[in-house]
């Protein structure tokens, strides 16, 4: 059964101070599609169940019975999706997932933030978005560029420079409900160029227990000088930190993507060798 998630007008746009501001925008606007044509959540190519779709394939194999190699092979398989999982479903789209990177991982979603409708409130999902852009810039700060850890650190604060959000935009995927957790994930939608004064970010906010995405958000980010009260280019600390990111994205992308190819090549293989082969009968199991 489908679920239609209930659409909601104007309402305001809840952030943390250095993240919102009245001189770029005052609340979340609904989107003109003359003015945003090109800023919209990026549709993914990839199948959001393929996970899903490959252990049902590994599953239908076992169904019809497996040799000893043919199980280890199996085995090996699941190993890899069990444990790496999220880079298999966020890398692929070049999504940076470890520890370093990720903005929440594994946060538990409460009773409190589903709504009548018993879902998870279409507001939180922009809540988490918020709360993983702020980690997602720490990270900066604490693991990825050191050396200017104060200056990171300032983003998130009216002293200095800023980061506004200026727009967000949410794309529901289907309705997550509690008990659940959840990891939030941002990359660069695309490579910033040192004239600009903004950079677009992709968002990704998997259901741990569904292991797919919930939701996807695009964050359009001023960068805002607060003593000057003004918008300013992307300083240049901050371009060496996104240019070395968005070549890494790249390489996520294209090494996660072979290995999503070689575990596919791996099930077929297993499928052509049980299932999928001349004289092929389910095992049913035997009876005493």
């Amino acid at each position: 059964m489908k679920v239609r998630l209930p659409r909601l007008g104007r309402r305001p746009c809840f952030s943390l101070r250095a993240f919102h501001h009245p001189e770029v925008l005052s609340e979340c606007r609904p989107f003109s599609p003359r003015q945003y044509s090109t800023n919209k959540p990026t549709p993914s190519n990839n199948n959001a169940r393929w996970l899903s779709e490959i252990k049902a394939r590994i599953g239908k194999c076992i169904m019809f019975g497996m040799d000893k190699e043919q199980t280890g092979q199996a085995a090996a398989v699941c190993k890899i999706l069990g444990e790496d999982w999220r880079n298999l479903v966020a890398g692929r789209e070049g999504f940076l997932v470890d520890r370093k990177r990720a903005g929440l991982l594994r946060q538990e979603v409460v009773w409190g933030e589903m709504d009548s409708m018993g879902h998870v409130n279409n507001v939180t999902y922009v809540r988490y978005a918020e709360s993983a852009r702020i980690g997602w810039a720490y990270n900066y700060a604490l693991h990825i560029d050191p050396e200017n850890k104060d200056r990171w650190t300032e983003l998130w604060t009216p002293r200095g420079d800023g980061l506004i959000l200026r727009s967000i935009r949410t794309a529901y995927k289907f309705p997550m409900t509690w008990p659940d957790s959840i990891s939030v994930f941002h990359k660069l939608a695309q490579r910033p160029s040192p004239s600009d004064s903004h950079f677009i970010l992709d968002v990704m906010i998997v259901s741990e227990l569904h292991q797919r995405p919930a939701a996807r958000c695009v964050e359009d980010i001023v960068v805002y000088d607060y003593k000057a009260g003004k918008k300013v280019e992307i300083r240049p600390f901050m371009m060496k930190a996104f240019e070395h990111a968005w070549e890494e994205q790249e390489d996520t992308k294209r090494k996660v993507e072979q290995r999503i190819r070689d575990i596919e090549e791996k099930v077929a293989d297993l499928e052509a060798g049980t299932w999928n082969k001349v004289g092929a009968v389910e095992d049913m199991g035997s009876g005493t």
